[in-house]
């Protein structure tokens, strides 16, 4: 079992687009009449700040994209290095094909109170999210919008408002899809003489 709950703290909206501004893969799970799915997703981005709101593509052969569009609701999350082998699997494994996807895959779903999707349990950050309908762009270049309602993070490392991954577990760190399952984990922490940050 891969939940760290106990470690989940809010993240104020201001600051979400923090949660993926670093350029992470993330796993985007939906739910829409009882269906429940999670894909993993290399160009996800943040948007803007207020209200804070991310875009994310999503082929059209992807059932997720089907559960996003009927649901209108949406989840974006930061997987670990420790769950590398299951970003791979939710990623090339197709809930078309694959009706047992999400346990062969290895995934634990979570429920957060006000969220109409399921998030996934063990991830170092979670944004949920609502569906701002933009059909062209939806079907011409496959890219969703959405409006970021609720956010969480792993305290470990998310905490008072960055990512401080020089001071948790590498196994925390996250992952970074370049092709054909070859991850990189997030790199050495360096700032500016200056910064205050």
């Amino acid at each position: 079992m891969n939940d760290n709950r106990a470690f989940m703290a809010p993240v104020p909206l201001e600051k979400a687009y923090r949660l993926i501004n670093h350029g992470p893969t993330v796993l985007v799970s939906a739910r829409h009449d009882g269906v429940e799915n999670v894909m993993a997703a290399a160009w996800a981005c943040g948007l803007d700040f207020a209200p804070p709101k991310v875009t994310v593509v999503i082929d059209k052969i992807a059932r997720t994209r089907e559960l996003l569009e009927r649901s209108g609701t949406f989840v974006l999350q930061v997987p670990t290095v420790a769950q590398r082998e299951m970003t791979y699997q939710l990623g090339t494994l197709s809930l078309h094909n694959e009706p047992e996807k999400l346990q062969r895959a290895g995934a634990e779903l979570l429920e957060m109170e006000g969220v109409d999707a399921p998030l996934v349990a063990g991830c170092s950050a979670w944004l949920a999210c609502k569906l701002i309908p933009e059909p062209h762009n939806q079907q011409q270049y496959d890219l969703f919008i959405g409006e970021v309602t609720a956010a969480w993070a792993d305290t470990r490392v998310f905490r008072e408002g960055r990512w401080r991954f020089e001071d948790a577990p590498a196994e925390l760190r996250s992952l970074h899809h370049v092709a054909g399952g070859h991850f990189y984990a997030i790199g050495e922490a360096f700032a500016r003489p200056d910064s205050d940050i």
